[in-house]
Parts: C-alpha cells; structure tokens; sequence
C-alpha cells in the first residue's frame, strides 16, 4: 500500500471513528451542563453534574427502574442462553426427516414485526392475569417471557455448533454420558465464546428494550429504565441535563458488560469454538 493510500485509509477511519464517538462524548459532556446549555448546543463540560444527579434521584425513582430492568435482562439472558442453545445443538446434532422445514419456518418469523404480535400477545397475557397473576399483565414475568429467545438466537448457536468437534460427542456416549450430560459437560464449556456473544446481544437489547414494556407493565414502579427515561423527556419543559444524566448512567451496565467481554465476544461472532 502507498503511502497516500495508507493517509487516505487512515483519515476515512479517523472520521468515521469521531463520528461514532461524538454522540457518545455528546451525551456525557451534556450530563455536567444545565438544561439551557444542552438546547444550546454546549460542547465544553460544565460543572452542574452533582446537580443533574441530585435533581434525578429527588425527581424519579431511578434504583427501583435500574432494579427492574436488571431484573428482566438477567432473566430473559440465561433462560435465552439455556433455550436457545438447547434448540440450536438440537437441530444441528440430531438428525430428523422434518427438521430443515421446521427450522426454515421459524427463520421465516423474523419477518413478522414485533409491532404486529403486541395486541395478540397484550390479550393472550390479559387473559392469563384471570388464571395466573403472576404471570399476567403488569409482571415483571410478563416482560420477560415473550422475549426469552428469538429465532436469530437459535440461528447463531445452529450455525456456530456447525463447527463443534463431533467426535467430542462420541466420545462421550461411550463413557456413558446422556445426551443432557453431554450438553451440559462437554458442549456448554467448549462454546463459552458463543455463549459470551449470544449474552451480550440478549442483554442489550433486553436492557434497551421499550415497547413491550411499555404495554405490559402498567404500574409506575413496575417501570423499566427506558420507560423512565421516556417520561422524563415526555414532561412540559423537561430538564435535558437530567435527562443525559440518566442516559449517562442507563448506559454504564451495557458498555461496562460489553468491554469486560469484548475478546469473548468477537471470537462469538466469527465462530470460534475454544
């Protein structure tokens, strides 16, 4: 590579870093101003962070909200991580005349929009709230359970287990394991590095999560961190210090999670099996 090409490479790579980054700074910058100097496009931090914290925590519920979206992730993750990895080791490793039509199938309901499963779901949860409560509307459960897994899921732990060592698995039935002491033995512990991508992405878009929460869960300290968020920015003359303060700290779960698990998760996503 010459030596303009190597400028020109790198200068496109420079922007488009700033450019991902900016919004970001952006955010963090705006959470130590007032609410007049975010409409007023400040740029330089200012010193009104203990301010913005202290209106925040006086104004809303903020640990209840982080509570019950800490609550929802970290179930819907590993009941999403048992299931989805069940299913895809399933379809991969087991042979069946019928099994390419029913996993085509269930690639085919990623077309579908969530958008157009709320109101069957709102009345499939209305209804059970007369039978089981617990799992009715206005649960916590009833914001996990329709997002447990997803078809995208099963896909990548399919097409990861693609590459996992057969012979692993001979191997173990003839020392006598079962097909579940298998799974949980030998195929668990050697596909941590899709596991540690599928959790990732499951728990970011649980803790990110709007709409479903937002029609199921009805009682305000039922409230997730997004909904909090929404109804800050929602008030007659909101306070966007405040309101970047709280995006600032609904931010630091996923970002922390994701750079302890960055090397995991890169290795989950171009398949490497370890």
């Amino acid at each position: 590579m010459s030596k303009f090409n190597k400028i020109f490479v790198y200068s496109v790579l420079i922007i488009a870093s700033l450019v991902s980054v900016f919004p970001f700074l952006w955010m963090i910058v705006s959470a130590t101003n007032k609410s007049s100097d975010v409409t007023q496009g400040r740029l330089l931090p200012g010193s009104h962070l203990f301010e913005n914290v202290t209106n925040l925590l006086n104004t809303v519920e903020l640990v209840p909200a982080l509570m019950n979206s800490a609550k929802i992730s970290i179930a819907t993750t590993i009941l999403a991580m048992l299931i989805a990895s069940l299913a895809g080791y399933g379809f991969e490793i087991f042979q069946s005349r019928g099994k390419d039509i029913v996993f085509n199938i269930l690639l085919l309901s990623m077309m579908i929009p969530f958008a157009a499963l709320m109101v069957p779901l709102f009345r499939m949860f209305g209804d059970i709230s007369g039978v089981l409560p617990m799992i009715g509307i206005d649960t916590l459960t009833a914001a996990v359970l329709p997002t447990v897994t997803t078809a995208f899921l099963i896909f990548f732990f399919r097409q990861n287990t693609k590459m996992f060592p057969k012979e692993i698995l001979e191997a173990g039935r003839m020392d006598g394991l079962g097909e579940l002491g298998i799974f949980f033995k030998i195929y668990v512990p050697t596909m941590k590095t899709t596991y540690a991508a599928a959790a990732i992405i499951t728990f970011m878009a649980s803790w990110n999560n709007y709409l479903w929460p937002l029609v199921v869960l009805q009682s305000p300290e039922k409230q997730t961190i997004p909904l909090l968020i929404s109804n800050l920015g929602s008030s007659y003359s909101p306070d966007f210090g405040m309101i970047m303060t709280a995006i600032v700290i609904a931010t630091l779960p996923t970002a922390l999670i994701f750079f302890l698990m960055q090397k995991h998760f890169v290795a989950g996503m171009m398949g490497s099996v370890k």
